[in-house]
């Protein structure tokens, strides 16, 4: 794709050392709550999705940053993932329409468990330095549509006040991110704008002109 995706990439990065700057400021007023350490991977058996822009650039640093034969060996596990990771929200999905509460489907499936296929055998990931937002703020407390959530190791208790993070104003900047790009680039794909996926469906999906529906001149 030739298209420069470098500022979109810029806003994008510096959303995540806000994030980072987050974490570390809980991290510092509540050190016996965070108990985040290395090759503790509990954050990289979690269920959850990437917006557009976040797919894009994390898929962007994997074939940048990874040798081929290493890229190879991931991309197997990330099929593995997404298989397992389809399974279980067919489930969810099923469990709708069946007329489970909205709240309790997604109660469940923040208990499920998929390997993140960057986690390697050493319990360390392989893309650390560009791990999506949603890992960098594991471990501190967050909301999601109004609801509160926290790792199970961590110890911050309930009914306890705490700062917490609104993943969903966050989840707002992204997809402002997101239209942007597909402003620029003349997408004839805006739905994009609201594509979630999987991490491991983001290291095998190939965002190209087609994917992205890149207007041409033959368009006008």
């Amino acid at each position: 794709m030739e298209f420069d995706l470098t500022p979109y990439f810029r806003q994008y990065e510096a959303l995540s050392q806000a994030a980072d700057q987050v974490f570390e400021k809980v991290k510092s007023d509540y050190p016996e709550c965070v108990k985040c350490e290395r090759e503790c991977a509990d954050c990289c058996h979690a269920l959850f999705d990437l917006t557009l822009i976040e797919a894009m650039y994390l898929n962007a640093r994997f074939k940048e940053r990874m040798a081929d034969q290493t890229r190879e060996g991931v991309l197997e596990k990330a099929n593995r993932a997404d298989r397992n990771t389809h399974k279980l929200k067919r489930k969810a999905f099923k469990d709708l329409q069946d007329g489970k509460e909205e709240v309790d489907i997604l109660t469940d499936l923040a208990t499920q468990k998929v390997r993140c296929p960057l986690l390697n055998d050493q319990d360390l990931c392989d893309l650390y330095d560009h791990r999506p937002i949603t890992c960098r703020l594991y471990g501190i407390p967050t909301s999601i549509g109004g609801l509160g959530r926290t790792c199970a190791l961590s110890g911050f208790e309930g009914g306890n006040q705490y700062p917490t993070v609104d993943i969903d104003k966050i989840h707002g900047r992204l997809q402002a991110i997101s239209a942007e790009l597909l402003r620029d680039i003349r997408s004839k794909h805006i739905k994009l704008v609201d594509l979630l996926m999987p991490l491991s469906m983001a290291l095998l999906t190939e965002f190209d002109e087609g994917f992205l529906g890149v207007a041409t001149d033959d368009d006008d």
